[in-house]
């Protein structure tokens, strides 16, 4: 699949300069592309710069998404009307509707280009430009952050949670959903579809699974990562037992193209499957060093002193480091990042075992 590229635009030149010197450009593309301009390779960084700074191992060429385009995105054609933007960190989905745009998620760090990307689709296919609906995924603002550039009378929709959530927050430029639903809400406008439905917590009280059943494409953020490990601690999960559950919740919707809401590509459903063989398998390592890892050491070493927290600090991190080295060493180069991510969703995990499902080590029971 090839991009077809359309011109670009000047605005906000050095802030776009940044974003894509840091931005890993890849060559990769995902879904049709229609207006993701190759950006070339990415400019040389100042290696004073980055003097001290730690290195990591190459990012496997199937993780990377499609080359952005001058002004630090890239927007493709999903299936039919369904779109998706990405600025290699970020990701929003969007409905192009005979009534106006459904738009699902607003990225800060996407921010005007998501203006821009979708005025270069509706120019393109002469179908009305302006946002009229805009779906919250969760209330978590580096997803939903650039809400306010859509201004009042776009019509926001999201879980009744997400509504308290932002309600609470007072956050100018998330402003909270009119719309709400508890379990499930289809949105239908001009021809098309999407089904809304909550199945519990996961990532964040309020996260939502968004289907679009004639494209055979769901978007759910923060759950699926395709192509590289989870984010640092679990995506940063609020509830992980439940989050790893939704990894199977995911993969019980018949689709065929996933939009996870971070980083460069879309999925596909092998990624899903990929994902639950590193949890599964970094569960299994967790709980095998719960029980290697000797804690004496550390309690003879901070016990005297009655330093009980440092017993925690050294004994939690052995167990950790013990599980996460195998692991990373498996998937690297098959998942981006196993090298970056891997020992703090390892403790993530480690703390959700301990205090969720009771394998607690030397804490347990006094004998």
């Amino acid at each position: 699949m090839t991009s077809e590229p359309i011109g670009s635009r000047s605005t906000d030149a050095n802030r776009r300069t940044f974003l894509r010197r840091a931005s890993v450009v890849a060559a990769v593309p995902t879904g049709v592309g229609l207006f993701g301009a190759a950006a070339g390779t990415a400019d040389a960084v100042d290696r004073a710069d980055t003097a001290g700074l730690p290195g990591f191992e190459p990012v496997p060429a199937g993780s990377m998404g499609p080359a952005l385009n001058a002004d630090g995105y890239y927007v493709g054609r999903i299936k039919g009307n369904l779109y998706w933007v990405t600025d290699a960190y970020y990701q929003a989905m969007f409905l192009s509707t005979r009534h106006g745009v459904v738009l699902v998620d607003a990225p800060p760090t996407i921010g005007t280009n998501l203006l821009r990307a979708i005025e270069d689709v509706t120019g393109a296919n002469g179908r009305p430009g302006k946002v009229t609906y805009l779906v919250h995924s969760h209330a978590h603002a580096d997803h939903i952050g650039a809400s306010v550039l859509f201004g009042d009378d776009v019509v926001r929709i999201g879980h009744k949670v997400n509504r308290e959530l932002l309600l609470r927050a007072g956050d100018p430029n998330r402003p909270a959903p009119r719309v709400t639903f508890d379990s499930r809400y289809t949105l239908s406008v001009g021809g098309e579809h999407l089904e809304l439905a909550y199945h519990g917590p996961n990532h964040a009280p309020d996260n939502i699974y968004v289907h679009a059943p004639a494209y055979q494409t769901l978007m759910l953020v923060d759950v699926l990562f395709p192509g590289w490990v989870p984010f640092k601690n679990l995506a940063v999960s609020q509830d992980i037992p439940a989050w790893i559950k939704a990894h199977d919740v995911a993969l019980s919707y018949p689709w065929t193209t996933l939009v996870g809401g971070h980083l460069g590509r879309l999925g596909v459903r092998a990624d899903g499957e990929l994902q639950k063989e590193y949890m599964a398998d970094l569960e299994a390592a967790v709980r095998s060093a719960v029980k290697s890892v000797d804690p004496a050491p550390y309690f003879r070493e901070y016990g005297p002193a009655g330093n009980a927290w440092a017993i925690f600090r050294t004994y939690l991190d052995a167990v950790a480091r013990t599980a996460a080295d195998p692991v990373a060493a498996k998937y690297l180069g098959k998942l981006a990042a196993a090298d970056v991510f891997t020992y703090d969703n390892a403790a993530a995990l480690l703390e959700s075992l301990r205090i969720d499902a009771g394998v607690l080590g030397p804490f347990g029971i006094r004998p």
